[in-house]
């Protein structure tokens, strides 16, 4: 507030309060000392009029003479300020009043001095007259000095000192005024004489800003004033001195920035083509990435799909070895280039993450299941471990968290020779506002390890940890760059704690939004609370799968090796605490195969359903040992969702296990095929041709037309780089004339080699429906045509759901190749497998002839699955065929089952007959 003051305000303010302060304390002051002063006098004068009436009244008391009294006490009231007067008796009996009615109460007490009562308005006295009051008058009575004679009472009003107050403090006020006044106006005459000059100083400190330099100021009347006018002056001279010199500098600068503007102008015409050409630079980049892409993938497609063709032909081992080899590396050189492009989309900027629903379990258990041959060829155990206060439902992009997995467990998997490979998920901090996890994902190894040296080089493009003539080959040093980015995109981190010769651990952070918990998560009816005996040798691996089967609710208890679980089971068969699920995690290097088939064969005669676990590069040596490989054998690490769907099949088997058989077609797909690679047209022709499609190749987009407007296609696969019309301009040309003849949509996939971010954005834009990146897969075409068209492949039926009208007779009837393998290289086993079978088959198929014509469909099932369960030890593929055909129908009630009975009565004569030739 003062600082909002003026000088002429701050100057009376300095005047007036001071000032006011003083007279009012002192008047103040004064005032009370002359009220009280007024009281003191009032006081005294009322005990000095009673003291004198006293002696007065004592013989009239004493002779209790009223009429005295009463003259006395009217002549009283003659005195100042004397209100009302009485006299009593000794008793306190009135004998004679003069005034009014006493305001106050009478003192209290019989005190031989005078008492008194003061009140706001008056005060009363009351004084005892004595024998020695009648002395002092000369009425002497012997004897009778201390005889109490009576009382004077008289009352003295206060009106008359409060109005000598009130003008005093009349009087004090006035004086206070009239002062403070005459201090407004000497300050008022004061301010006057300091503002007008400021008011002049201020007006010429104006007019200097306002660019008037030559203003000066006059004598202002004061020393101090006329110093600060004169230093004004002074820098008034000044300024207008440097104004003359800027402006001198201002014309000469105007000239230099005239000519340097010129030269501005020229190197900015030169900037604008540098822009020009880096712009364009940017852009032939991102073209040579996309052809760099698409020539790259193109022939890379044929190889792949080529390889994959010839692996399903007749070879000899040397030719798969050489084919798997060229597979392996061509799937290399793809991840290579993979890697490179995810690289150049990062550094531009390009790289945009998903937000979708995911379960973390599975997204870890999907990557291990990947990568688990790579691990498992090198006798690594792959273990993933997810902490149980982990949320499993979460928000992000899977396929980006997926690729950083995976570029860690694959390196781990890289620099490991011999031990285990862990996967763990924790839950570092909860965020309740936003709903939101902090999470922890870790891959622990113990490989090589690395120094610090190497871990400060390890996040670097281009960099490996070990570069040494002896380090394994392979990669681009880019997978762990671009994971560190994607981390760091996700607002995440990650890092590494390494120790030389012990191992390694890779570490990410990040914070995902939690999504709905998934039902399938919850443990499952057929399940719950079902006791399972576990079997498995690796610790750690013997943790997780603990963990995993009693998310799944099962009751789990774990045993360390195969005969102690045996004979838990069989000591507590057929009581309360009896086993009904064996989970045997193996190898064949502790467990051999056909020992392992003894012992599935003895449990499951108490009454026990055995999963066997086992590495995916033995899956085919376990699976002669089990009885139903489809269902009873899994690869390890094993998957929570499908062992729990697995063991609630092997406890109440579902009706419907495979894809409804409604799916299939009544007739192949037609489809068009546009490319203007020989090879891809080739071999997209190839791979649908031999899945029973219906296939028209072309090599153009003109063609391509001409063909949609002649003939009639369920789906069109166009390449989208071609010469003269490219795919996005045929199908411009496709919809357009759709649009005119008002012809119903056909639907066009792309086939494309480009890996850009906004391709599939233009693809779309262009009239595409869908896009199949280069290789392209059996399983990617099937899937494709079913979606667009309605239409199933051949292959795209799961093998245990085989369709109607499919011809089992292209399969050999008698495999002694096959044979041999499933018994794990022992002839003398194979011989006796099939031998087994021969022996049997006449029997079973009476026994189904028995079944079907009782329509006794659980017989039927039943007498169908014992010869389905047979055959999967023998090489007879036709007769294996049928039999699961046969089963799967009968399961689904279809009505097609009693001819696919037939085609198995078929199968059994066929292999008969040709056991017979053979023998």
């Amino acid at each position: 507030m003062l600082k909002n003051l003026g000088i002429k305000g701050r100057v009376l303010l300095l005047t007036l309060v001071p000032v006011s302060l003083m007279a009012m304390l002192l008047g103040g002051y004064f005032t009370w000392l002359q009220q009280s002063e007024l009281q003191a006098q009032l006081l005294q004068r009322g005990e000095m009029i009673a003291e004198q009436l006293a002696p007065l009244v004592a013989p009239a008391l004493g002779r209790h003479d009223t009429a005295l009294l009463a003259r006395i006490a009217t002549e009283s009231l003659e005195q100042q300020d004397v209100r009302a007067v009485s006299f009593l008796d000794a008793n306190h009996e009135i004998l004679a009043h003069a005034g009014p009615v006493m305001l106050n109460q009478a003192p209290q007490g019989n005190s031989t001095h005078l008492l008194q009562r003061t009140d706001n308005d008056a005060t009363r006295y009351l004084l005892p007259v004595f024998g020695r009051h009648r002395n002092l008058a000369g009425d002497v009575i012997p004897n009778e000095a201390h005889r109490l004679l009576g009382w004077v009472e008289l009352e003295l009003s206060h009106s008359s000192m409060l109005l000598r107050g009130y003008r005093s403090l009349f009087a004090s006020l006035l004086l206070i005024v009239s002062g403070l006044v005459f201090s407004a106006l000497l300050a008022l005459r004061m301010s006057r004489t300091i503002n007008a000059p400021l008011g002049q100083i201020k007006q010429a400190v104006a007019q200097l800003k306002d660019g008037q330099l030559q203003t000066r100021l006059p004598p202002l009347g004061s020393h101090e004033l006329d110093e600060l006018a004169s230093g004004i002056n002074r820098m008034a001279e000044t300024l207008q001195n440097a104004q003359e010199e800027l402006q001198h500098s201002v014309d000469q600068a105007t000239e230099d920035v005239r000519q340097n503007l010129e030269t501005i102008e020229i190197q900015n015409l030169e900037l604008d083509l540098a822009r020009k050409e880096a712009l364009e630079a940017s852009r032939i980049k991102s073209e040579f990435l996309a052809n760099m892409s698409h020539e790259i993938r193109t022939p890379l497609n044929g190889i792949l799909g080529f390889t994959h063709l010839l692996q399903k032909s007749e070879l000899t081992p040397r030719q798969f070895d050489y084919l798997h080899t060229i597979e392996k590396s061509a799937d290399n050189l793809l991840g290579i280039i993979n890697e490179i492009l995810d690289f150049s989309k990062i550094e531009a900027g390009k790289l945009v993450l998903d937000s979708t629903p995911f379960n973390l379990r599975d997204l870890l258990q999907d990557t291990l299941t990947i990568l688990a041959p790579s691990a498992h060829e090198k006798g690594l155990e792959l273990v993933s471990l997810v902490y149980r206060d982990t949320p499993l439902s979460l928000i992000g992009d899977p396929l980006r968290l997926k690729q950083i997995l995976t570029n860690l467990v694959n390196n781990a998997i890289k620099f490991t020779r011999e031990g285990t490979i862990a996967v763990r998920a924790m839950l570092e901090d909860v965020d309740e506002n936003d709903g939101s996890v902090q999470l922890r994902i870790s891959v622990q190894d113990t490989g090589i390890g690395l120094t610090s040296q190497d871990v400060r080089a390890l996040f670097q493009a281009f960099s490996q940890a070990d570069n040494s003539l002896s380090r394994q080959p392979g990669g681009t040093g880019l997978g762990l760059v671009i994971s560190k980015r994607l981390v760091e995109q996700m607002g995440g981190e990650i890092g590494v704690e390494s120790t030389p010769g012990e191992g390694s651990v890779f570490w990410i952070s990040v914070s995902l939004p939690k999504a709905r918990d998934d039902v399938e998560d919850l443990p499952g009816a057929p399940l719950l609370g079902r006791r399972v005996a576990l079997l498995e040798k690796h610790d750690l691996a013997c943790q997780a799968l603990q963990h995993q089967l009693e998310d799944c609710g099962l009751d789990v208890t774990p045993f360390n090796t195969l005969e102690n679980l045996c004979n838990s089971v069989t000591s507590a068969h057929q009581t309360e605490q009896a086993f009904e699920l064996v989970v045997l995690g193996v190898t064949a290097k502790d467990i051999p195969p056909e020992r392992l088939n003894q012992h599935i064969w003895d449990l499951e005669h108490l009454g026990c359903k055995v999963l066997v676990l086992c590495p995916t590069t033995e899956q085919q040596l376990f699976g002669a040992s089990v009885p139903n490989a489809h269902d009873q054998l899994q690869s390890k690490p094993a998957c929570t969702h499908k062992l729990r769907r697995t063991l609630a099949d092997l406890i109440e088997p579902r009706q419907t296990r495979n894809e409804p058989i409604g799916l299939l077609a009544s007739r192949a797909p037609r489809i068009l095929c546009v490319d203007d690679n020989p090879a891809n047209l080739l071999l997209v022709q190839t791979l649908l041709e031999d899945m029973g499609a219906k296939v028209t190749a072309l090599d153009s987009g003109y063609a391509a037309v001409d063909a949609i407007k002649n003939e009639a296609f369920d789906l069109v696969l166009m390449d989208v780089q071609m010469p003269g019309m490219d795919g996005r301009e045929t199908t411009e040309v496709i919809r357009q004339w759709e649009s005119e003849g008002q012809s119903t949509p056909l639907p066009i996939v792309a086939l494309t080699a480009h890996a850009m971010a906004n391709e599939k954005r233009a693809l779309l834009q262009s009239g595409m429906d869908d896009y199949l990146t280069k290789p392209i897969s059996e399983r990617q075409l099937g899937q494709v045509v079913l979606k667009w068209t309605g239409l199933a492949l051949l292959n795209q039926v799961s093998e245990s759901s085989p369709e109607p009208g499919r011809n089992n007779a292209k399969l050999p009837v008698l495999d002694h190749d096959e044979g041999l393998r499933l018994a794990a290289g022992k002839a003398d086993l194979a011989a006796d497998m099939l031998a087994m079978l021969l022996a049997s088959l006449e029997a079973d198929r009476q026994a189904i002839h028995q079944a079907r014509e009782a329509r006794d469909n659980n017989a039927l099932i039943e007498r169908v699955h014992r010869l389905h369960g047979a055959t999967r030890y023998c090489g007879v593929p036709q007769l294996r065929a049928a039999c699961q055909r046969s089963e799967t129908l009968l399961k689904q009630d279809n009505p097609n089952a009693y001819a696919a009975l037939d085609e198995l009565d078929q199968a059994i004569t066929r292999l008969s007959n040709e056991a017979r030739s053979t023998a």
